[in-house]
Order: C-alpha cells, then structure tokens, then sequence
C-alpha cells in the first residue's frame, strides 16, 4: 500500500512539476496521501507546512513594517496561519525570479500597479481570484479596480493603497514659490548641480524627462529629446536611490537638497521633523500598489489574508503606518484625519486628479527604453 501510495506522489510530484497541477491542489493532494498512510517523504513534510503559511514579497523597509505589524501580526495570531516573507528593492528583480521558480514558490506580491500587471499577465503567471472569497473588496475605489479589471475581467489582484512620485526639496535651500515656479525643470536645475538626487528607475527618468520637455509621459513624440534631457540631468545628479530608505537617508543627511521621490517617504520625513516639503507638479508620476496573487498560489488562504488586509481598521492602520493612502473609498469608509492630509490623498475617491502610466504604451516601449537608460545610466 505505501509504495502505490509512494508511486502516487511521485507522479503528482511530477505533474506539479510540470505545471499539470497547481500548488494548491498538489499540496492537498499531497498532504492528504500522507494523512491517510502515515507517510513521511521528502514532499509530503513540506507540503503539509506549506498549507500552514502564506508566502509574502514587499518592498521592505517602514512600508513592510507597517503591512507587518498592523496586518500580518494579527492575522496570525487570529488563525494561527504563518507570513513567510521577503523583500525587494526592485520589482523586476523578482519578476526575474519567478520566472525560474516552481508555481507556488512566490504567492502574494506587493506589486505596483497596472504596469507591472500587465508583465504578470503577459508572463502568464495570474491568477483568478473568487471576489466572493474577498467581501472586503466592496470598499475598494472602483477607479482603482477599473485599470486592472479592463486587463483582466476575472482580476488576479486586489489595489491595496496609492501614491505619486513627485519632488521633495529641501526648505532650508529651496523656497515654495521657487519649486512651484519651477516644478519638473527643478530635477535638471544647473543651480543645484551635485545636490540632485533621482530614482534609478528608467520609468520614472523617461517620465519626468519628459515633463521637462514639455511631453505628454504617455505619449512623447520626440525621444531624442527626452534621452538629451536624462543625459543633462545625470550629469547634474549626485546619486541614483534605489530604494525608500535610500531616499530618506539622503535628504535627512542633506546630502541632495532636491530630487524625485515617493510621497510617503516624504511624509515619514516631514514626521521626524527633517526640513524637507512634498510638490506634486503637473502631471507627476502617480501609482497604485496592488496585492497580487500569482498562479499555483493556495487561493483559500491567499484570498482569506488579502480580505484581512482590506477591513477598514486593518487598512486604516497600515495607511497611517506606511504614509500611503488606502485603497479604501473615502465615500464608503471613514478615513481619518492623518490619511485625509497625505500627500496624494484624493477625498473624491475618484482619481481623475492623479496621473497614471497607460500600460499598453509602456509595455510597448519597454525592453528598447531600459536598453538606453542602462547605457545612460551607465555614463554613454
């Protein structure tokens, strides 16, 4: 009997393997065989504590923090149910990894936005969620699910909070009336030459180069001068940041006075009391994070999680926690005082106000622009 039981496993394993079954489905399958004979292998212990955690990959730093202690804590503490996590500085660096792991290894991903969706679906690592197993989801701003629902009908993600990319300056330095009179242009400014700071992010250069150009960022018609402008910026920039904490420690040491940067971080600051002030000009960078089940993930406990992580009290907690709005619509759920002065916030819950990247645009300009801004950022 244990060695039929043994051949069985093996072959689901196989399957498994081989993408004939999702993880959800292996692991029960698995975990049952094992229950019923008393098997122990190799898998089976492994499947039968995986059923007992849900793995997490955020951004790390107070952002993930936040997610922890105001979402993650209580959620295992209310079903016993262990958060696996790890952290990223750049999204594509574990796009990467997914690609070379088995369905299941990665599960839940704080992704950011409908960009990035898109290189999910096009990967063909989505999932389908059963919104009725995410009753929470009913609060969320139906401008914010519009975007992913118009990629996929059946979503694969839930948006979970929102922010921009604007300008933060330092206020010792730089006064408001300059910053508002110059807005983009600030990035690129001679006057702050070796005191700039910007995100080492192609999307984000390509973007403001071409605010400074006077472009549409969804629509540039005259790349040369976009590149031209990224090149005349990196010859002003002190430091490419490739991360939040990165970000703060800058501006907090006052080693730039100006440069592109997340708007919560910047709150966080302003918080610790550092001298530093938030612009969104016209047309900043704006986003939205998302939490993303990917394919082969065990759905019951990643839809139960997410859910969690969408009552208000928890989402309201995080927000505060990690500076960033909530997904929450601010008609439906009352926000408090400490959300409703972030920046970004938008009281409408209609987004018309922010600026979001067209997904189709970016994903069509992809590979060729990272290409240039790799030999740009790499001094060419």
């Amino acid at each position: 009997m244990k060695i039929s039981q043994t051949k069985r496993l093996e072959r689901l394993l196989d399957r498994y393997q081989n993408g004939g079954l999702d993880r959800r489905t292996f692991l029960g399958l698995a975990a049952a065989a094992a229950a019923t004979t008393g098997l122990s292998t190799r898998w089976t212990g492994q499947a039968l504590a995986a059923v007992s955690e849900v793995r997490f990959d955020g951004w790390g730093g107070v952002v993930q923090e936040a997610i922890d202690k105001y979402a993650f804590q209580p959620y295992t503490a209310k079903t016993g149910r262990k958060v696996v996590q790890g952290t990223f500085d750049d999204e594509n660096v574990v796009l990467t990894k997914i690609k070379s792991a088995n369905p299941g290894d990665y599960q839940i991903i704080h992704s950011s936005g409908v960009e990035y969706y898109k290189k999910y679906i096009d990967g063909g690592y989505v999932s389908e969620i059963d919104e009725l197993k995410i009753p929470n989801m009913a609060n969320v701003m139906t401008a914010m699910i519009a975007p992913f629902r118009k990629m996929t009908p059946k979503l694969s993600c839930v948006p979970f909070d929102y922010g921009t990319t604007g300008i933060a300056y330092n206020t010792k330095v730089i006064s408001k009336e300059e910053a508002e009179e110059k807005g983009a242009a600030l990035l690129a400014d001679k006057k702050y030459a070796g005191k700039i700071g910007a995100y080492g992010d192609m999307v984000t250069r390509v973007w403001y180069a071409s605010l400074q150009t006077n472009q549409d960022p969804n629509d540039a018609k005259d790349m040369d001068a976009v590149w031209a402008k990224i090149r005349e910026a990196r010859d002003l920039t002190k430091k490419y940041w490739g991360s939040g904490a990165e970000l703060m420690d800058l501006l907090a040491k006052e080693e730039i006075v100006v440069t592109d940067a997340w708007s919560g971080r910047i709150a966080a600051l302003q918080q610790q009391g550092t001298p530093v002030a938030y612009l969104d000009p016209k047309g900043s960078y704006a986003w939205m994070e998302d939490m993303l089940i990917l394919k082969g993930s065990p759905m019951d406990e990643c839809e139960e999680l997410v859910n969690f992580m969408l009552e208000p009290a928890t989402s309201i907690a995080v927000a505060e926690g990690q500076n960033y709005p909530p997904s929450l619509d601010p008609k439906k759920v009352k926000l408090t005082e400490k959300i409703e002065k972030l920046p970004a916030f938008d009281p409408t819950g209609e987004m018309k106000s922010l600026t979001f990247a067209n997904p189709d645009y970016w994903a069509a300009h992809n590979d060729e622009w990272t290409k240039e801004w790799n030999r740009i950022s790499n001094g060419d």
